[in-house]
């Protein structure tokens, strides 16, 4: 009942449409971003060494596995999104 209720969202349908039609224009984009996220995190890392701080390294693992993530669906999402 639940998910018949999202798959009528028009909100829902709206955000899909313009997010795919923006991705389309750009099928590098997730890819750019993931891999920039990780190397943010390689930044943070090398900090931690001298600055040893909990929250430090929190966030380099975070923005790591974001940025992989993101990064291996950018290229998953590039094919379907059209050329």
């Amino acid at each position: 009942m639940m998910f018949r209720r999202i798959d009528r969202s028009p909100f829902l349908a709206r955000w899909i449409e313009r997010l795919s039609t923006f991705l389309a224009r750009r099928r590098g984009l997730p890819v750019v971003i993931g891999i920039l996220l990780v190397v943010v995190s390689f930044v943070l890392q090398v900090v931690d060494v001298y600055a040893v701080s909990q929250a430090l390294r929190l966030l380099a693992v975070v923005f790591q596995n974001v940025g992989i993530l993101l990064a291996l669906i950018g290229l998953l999402l590039a094919e379907p999104l059209g050329k």
